[in-house]
């Protein structure tokens, strides 16, 4: 009323500033225009623009011979984007993207399918991708903005959930024309989705509308550099180069996918796997086991000069391998319980008799990189933090704001202190003793079950497994095959799994379906553990809304400290190095890609390939 009556007694003056505001409306105000380039990076310039050729290409690498690797498991799908099925190794040679990656610099993305893109810098809540004319598909069709639309239609209504959940802000893909595409995003705040929809497949519309949720071993019609060639069931995989393949100029792919053909082995463990590898069955092995680095390669040929071992340091965050524990589970809600099983985990043992030295304990979820979080945070961090801290619950708020690190002990097979620290925080959360064995404080047996599908983890576990039993929990490994261990990952049927994390130096919207409350309830999705925190949410919100490269790496920081200090998991170990063996026939440039071995740029030696077959014969 009071507010009516003012303006009741004001209306010359209201006139006077209606009339001024007019005016100030009819001034023109400077807005930037949309711009096209060929190239984007989030909070990150292009540094490869112009450039002939990615620096860590050799464009006179020669064509031809196999590069033939190694499988574990089986498979019974060519789809690996659809929620049924084990998709076949391999498949992302039979798809291009909108735009491709850059393997030196930190999301920054080049042509591929696109030849370019069109966005507004102040309001980035669309993008239109220009499709290159000269994009085709294996049946020599051109490759269309309605194809795009129906790959994007399929991977948000009947993609994998963390497919789903990752292109979450995409409000809808419009057709502006045959070669045009525009993306509408629920809001401008996302400025990753101007890169994340170039990242995915395309493939041809027809072929979505008649096989898309088919489960079969015929692959969805795409425009790659390779075609599905051979299939052995359940043993192999071939693929082979396409001589017209339609993108062999473009720049990103000068010097790149240089082998004839592509071929995966299959193999029931990664030990028989090895012996096939001795014998020349497959001749590319990337070695994940530190014992078998060490060890296992003094064989004929090895000895004979025909295998070479290369340990390649990437700039990468090393990818978190954890023993995840499952929240849902009653007996991992407490954090005291979950801190005194990441007591029992005794590292320095381990890497002493197991791993001959080779390993790194895991203090970080982007351990190796600036974005791991170190002593104690900083004023910028705890300037994040503090309003969070009232979210959280006092031991993690005092974790989350300390100087942060896992129990170490003296390598010698019994760490006392962990493990009395351990009992200590068990008692504290309301577990009790009685006839020699643990329980919960609801008087249910301590009991839970560690869910595997290769064996090689199990002499790993197994002195873990030791000291859980020594603090009175009764522990069993699980070993089911593949099929039965994805079927429960993504109901969530398990109480303790190992599973890895890789992340990138640019972090965002995947953030969300690994550590995110609402992921933590969604069927299929990748928050193993079951977070629900607030504190976490609102950090990795912030993260996808970073404009700059300074508020990534603080909001990094902030994640890591909080995920530490939630003892969600038991980090266990990892390296800055990715190990390679290979038989000596396949060669790369002088200078490899700062985040990749990059063995699409790899080629074979023709003459070395030779040495090698007759030695084989």
């Amino acid at each position: 009323m009071k507010t009516n009556l003012f303006f009741k007694k004001q209306t010359s003056l209201l006139a006077s500033i209606l009339l001024s505001a007019l005016l100030i409306n009819c001034i023109p105000i400077a807005q930037a225009d949309p711009i096209t380039v060929t190239a984007i990076g989030h909070n990150s310039d292009a540094l490869y623009i112009n450039a002939p050729f990615m620096p860590y290409a050799n464009p006179q690498a020669p064509k031809g011979g196999m590069l033939s690797l190694s499988a574990t498991g089986t498979f019974n799908s060519a789809n690996p984007w659809m929620t049924t099925g084990i998709a076949m190794s391999g498949t992302g040679y039979l798809y291009d993207t909108l735009l491709t990656g850059s393997l030196n610099e930190s999301f920054v993305m080049y042509p591929q399918l696109a030849d370019k893109v069109t966005y507004d810098p102040e309001d980035t809540s669309w993008i239109i991708y220009h499709i290159n004319p000269k994009a085709k598909f294996w049946d020599g069709s051109a490759v269309t903005s309605a194809d795009v639309q129906a790959t994007y239609d399929a991977l948000l209504n009947k993609g994998l959930m963390q497919t789903r959940s990752y292109l979450s802000g995409v409000d809808k893909v419009e057709i502006i024309d045959k070669y045009r595409v525009k993306f509408h995003f629920n809001s401008a705040e996302n400025k990753e989705l101007l890169l994340i929809v170039g990242q995915f497949p395309i493939f041809k519309k027809d072929s979505i509308d008649k096989d898309f949720e088919k489960l079969s071993l015929t692959p969805l019609m795409g425009s790659g550099p390779y075609k599905l060639y051979h299939v052995e069931q359940g043993r192999s995989v071939t693929y082979k180069r396409d001589p017209n393949y339609w993108g062999q100029q473009v720049m990103s792919n000068i010097g790149r996918y240089n082998f004839d053909y592509i071929k995966y082995t299959y193999y029931g463990s990664d030990e028989i796997a090895l012996e096939g590898f001795k014998v020349g069955q497959y001749q590319f092995r990337e070695e994940s086991s530190a014992r078998k680095w060490v060890t296992a390669y003094d064989f004929p040929a090895a000895r004979a000069g025909l295998i070479k071992k290369e340990a390649i340091v990437t700039k990468n965050p090393v990818a978190m391998q954890a023993l995840v524990m499952n929240l849902r589970k009653d007996i991992f809600s407490d954090i005291r319980v979950r801190q005194a099983v990441t007591n029992a985990f005794d590292f320095e043992l381990m890497n002493k008799t197991l791993f001959y030295g080779q390993y790194q304990r895991l203090e970080s979820f982007f351990h190796g990189s600036e974005l791991a979080a170190t002593g104690t945070p900083s004023a910028n961090e705890y300037e994040v933090l503090k309003p969070l801290l009232p979210q959280l619950e006092p031991i993690q708020r005092q974790a989350a704001i300390s100087e942060w690190h896992l129990s170490k002990s003296d390598g010698k097979g019994y760490n006392r202190q962990a493990l009395l620290e351990a009992r200590e925080k068990l008692l504290q959360a309301g577990f009790f003793y009685k006839d020699m064995q643990l329980y919960q404080a609801d008087g249910k047996q301590a009991k839970f079950e560690i869910l595997i599908t290769d064996d090689k983890i199990t002499r790993v576990l197994l002195p873990f497994v030791n000291n859980l039993k020594k603090l009175g929990f009764t522990v069993s490994i699980r070993q089911v095959d593949t099929s039965q261990y994805l079927e429960r990952l993504r109901r969530f049927d398990y109480d303790m799994i190992v599973a890895g994390y890789p992340q990138s130096n640019s972090p965002g919207s995947e953030q969300s379906y690994m550590w995110g409350s609402k992921a933590a309830d969604e069927q299929g999705n990748q928050n193993f553990s079951g977070i629900k925190n607030k504190a976490i949410d609102t950090v990795i919100d912030k993260l996808i809304k970073a404009d700059n490269r300074e508020k990534i790496v603080l909001y990094s920081k902030v994640l890591d400290r909080l995920l530490r200090a939630g003892y969600y998991m038991v980090p266990m170990y990892g390296s800055t190095s990715t190990r390679v063996v290979y038989w000596d026939k396949y060669r790369h440039h002088q200078t490899l890609p700062d985040d990749s071995i990059g063995i699409d740029y790899w080629w074979v030696d023709k003459s070395a390939e030779s040495i090698i077959d007759k030695y084989l014969k």
